[in-house]
This record gives structure tokens, C-alpha cells and sequence, in this order.
């Protein structure tokens, strides 16, 4: 019976983390203290870039923006360079760009993005379009992402103790055909809960809330900048620009 204690964590894992998924799930239902999302209204393409993919989709909408209006040079081998140094910019967000690059008029894309997507300006859209309801709360989002990457891991490890159980016990001491039938129910409880949470969770994960998807179906990528704000980098036509913006290593100069 020694694979007993593998079978009681298995059990307290599983047990914890869909209690945890279905508290969060249940926070993040509940209604926000907002207007009734107007929804008759059309999005800026910053606010669909937003709703789409979050902040790094707004700054790469900014970098992809000022790049065809000759304000910054975005090379293939990953380095934002500016071109117009005019402080002030179009709007916050590229100001924001701006003031990622820094003085020296050059740096990093993938630092560029990092820290403009954090600046004051992507979290101030957020908080607008969290006050008219057409976005999920960074806190509740969050919240559900941790919990269903929590019950993800339970799988694992339950996966995992029945395998040590079975395999790295003596034989006098490792499961029979019934022990192992009890490391299936925790298994069948954290894979019912992410097939629930697929279809109940699902909307909680993303950006946008149900309102600000219905908002999101009426924007149509009809140019260069409305496909980045809806389809991401990777709708771009240019393969150099789209090398210039896509995550991953570039070589260096």
C-alpha cells in the first residue's frame, strides 16, 4: 500500500485546483458595474487591437502605424529605429513607443514592445474599455488563466504519481488493476472540469467580454492597419515587416 500517498496527493491536487477554477470562474461572472455597452457604437482600431490580443497587439499596431507613416524604421534583424524624433506624436500611444526606444533613437523591438505595452497608455484604454463593459478585468482573467493552468498541472501530476506508482514501486507494493482505477477518477475529474471550462470559462480568458466580441464581428480588415488590429502581425504582407514584429530571436547587429 505504499502507492497510497501517491493516490492522496493525486486526489488533494485535483481536488484544489478545480475548486480554485470554479471559484474564479464564478468571480469572474459576476456582473461589472458599468453602463450597458452601447452596442451600436464602432471601435477605434486601437480598441480592437486591444480587444483582439491584449496590449502587445496595441503596441504592435502603433509600431506597424508609425512605421508606414516613415516615424520609426522596423528592420527584419528585430531593431526599431526612429526616423521622426517629434516628441510629441500622433496620440499617447506612440509617445509611449517613443519614450520605449529612448533617447538614443534605437532600440530592440522585443524590448520596445515589452515596456510600451505596459505604459500608462495601453492600461489606460484597458480601463476604458473595462468601464464600458467590452472588456474582461486584467484581475479576473488572470485569476481564471491561473486556475485552469493549475488544473492542467493536476492532470500532469496525476498522470505522472500513477506512472511512479506503477513503474518505480517494488511489484508487492505497486497498484493492481483496482488502485490504478482510483487514479482515474482525479483524472476524470480535472479533464471534466477543462471540457467545462472550454465551453463556461472559455469567454473569461479572452480580452474582450461577449459585448465587446459582438463589437469585434463588425470590424472588418479591410486595410493594412484593421487586419494587424484583428489578425495580429502575422496578417501582414510585407515579409519583412512581419520578420521585423514576429516573437523570436533575430540576429543581432
Amino acid at each position: 500500500m505504499f502507492w497510497v500517498p501517491f493516490l492522496l496527493v493525486t486526489w488533494a491536487a485535483a481536488a484544489v485546483s478545480c475548486a480554485r477554477l470554479c471559484l474564479a470562474a464564478v468571480e469572474a461572472a459576476q456582473p461589472v458595474s458599468a453602463p450597458a455597452p452601447d452596442r451600436d457604437r464602432e471601435l477605434s482600431l486601437y480598441e480592437a487591437a486591444f480587444l483582439a490580443g491584449g496590449p502587445q497587439r496595441v503596441t504592435d499596431l502603433t509600431l506597424v502605424s508609425m512605421h508606414r507613416r516613415r516615424r520609426l524604421l522596423l528592420a527584419h534583424t528585430g531593431w526599431a529605429t526612429v526616423v521622426d524624433p517629434d516628441p510629441e506624436g500622433a496620440d499617447d500611444l506612440e509617445r509611449s513607443v517613443i519614450g520605449a526606444i529612448g533617447p538614443e533613437g534605437q532600440s530592440r523591438i522585443a524590448a520596445v514592445r515589452a515596456t510600451a505595452s505596459a505604459a500608462d497608455a495601453v492600461r489606460a484604454l484597458a480601463d476604458r474599455l473595462v468601464a464600458a463593459g467590452l472588456a474582461v478585468p486584467d484581475t479576473a482573467r488572470s485569476a481564471v488563466v491561473a486556475a485552469l493552468r493549475g488544473v492542467r498541472r493536476s492532470t500532469a501530476l496525476t498522470v505522472a504519481l500513477a506512472a511512479a506508482a506503477l513503474l518505480l514501486l517494488p511489484a508487492e507494493h505497486a497498484p493492481d488493476a483496482r488502485g490504478m482505477a482510483w487514479f482515474a477518477l482525479p483524472l476524470v475529474l480535472t479533464l471534466g472540469c477543462l471540457v467545462i471550462a472550454r465551453i463556461e470559462v472559455h469567454p473569461y480568458t479572452r480580452w474582450a467580454s461577449p459585448a465587446g466580441q459582438s463589437l469585434l464581428t463588425k470590424v472588418r480588415p479591410c486595410d493594412p492597419l484593421a487586419a494587424v488590429a484583428i489578425a495580429g502581425v502575422h496578417a501582414l504582407d510585407d515579409p519583412a515587416l512581419r520578420a521585423a514584429l514576429a516573437p523570436g530571436p533575430h540576429r543581432r547587429r
